[in-house]
């Protein structure tokens, strides 16, 4: 986390001067970060149980908009560069890997927003699309297909003053299931449910 404190640090340093007054109904925030992906460990197994499928971490820019539509409560939107893992199944190998985008939409509320530390909650949808599936390994000539996927997500984080805007730190838990297919036919079900954690800098506008 050293190098992300220091490139949010210096991303604070170029901002303009905005306030850092608690959120009130009617403002708006914009957040500036980086978040690593982090499936959890069992990702499923394919063809009748038989292939343990296991995706790899991500980590990419990540930006967030806000409204708050009353004093301390805000609908955000979460959208991010796109996010690459790859894929391997147990005794084969790496066999292929893709990438996704995860947009995320969350009613959250912000606890003493006035306050030096102010914590935060959430729950949203989120809407995953996967896209440039490739083969290699085992599966190489093969075409691998990812469906897209439709979730709840959970939210919490911190938001600390930071100069004139403030730094948050936060996770988020995906409810991210998708369908795989070989060449067309169906292979089962990857359960990605990842992790997403993370900090941005965070300005009111």
């Amino acid at each position: 986390m050293r190098p992300l404190t220091l490139a949010l640090a210096a991303f604070a340093c170029a901002l303009p001067v905005c306030p850092a007054a608690a959120q009130s109904a009617g403002d708006w925030t914009f957040a500036l970060g980086a978040h690593q992906v982090d499936p959890k460990s069992n990702n499923g197994r394919l063809a009748n149980g038989t292939l343990p499928v296991t995706l790899g971490s991500s980590t990419r820019p990540t930006f967030a908009l806000e409204y708050f539509v009353r004093d301390g409560l805000g609908i955000e939107v979460l959208a991010a560069t796109p996010f690459h893992h790859d894929v391997d199944i147990t005794g084969l190998g790496r066999v292929g890997s893709t990438k996704h985008l995860p947009p995320t939409v969350s009613m959250q509320y912000h606890f003493a927003p006035q306050a030096p530390v102010s914590p935060m909650l959430g729950v949203g949808v989120n809407y995953t699309a996967f896209f440039d599936e490739d083969t290699r390994g085992a599966l190489a000539g093969s075409r691998l297909a990812l469906g897209n996927s439709w979730g709840l997500a959970a939210h919490a984080g911190l938001d600390i003053r930071a100069g004139k805007g403030k730094l948050r730190i936060d996770a988020r838990w995906i409810d991210i299931d998708s369908t795989a297919r070989l060449d067309g036919a169906k292979l089962g079900t990857v359960e990605i449910d990842p992790l997403v954690y993370g900090a941005a800098y965070v300005v009111k506008f």
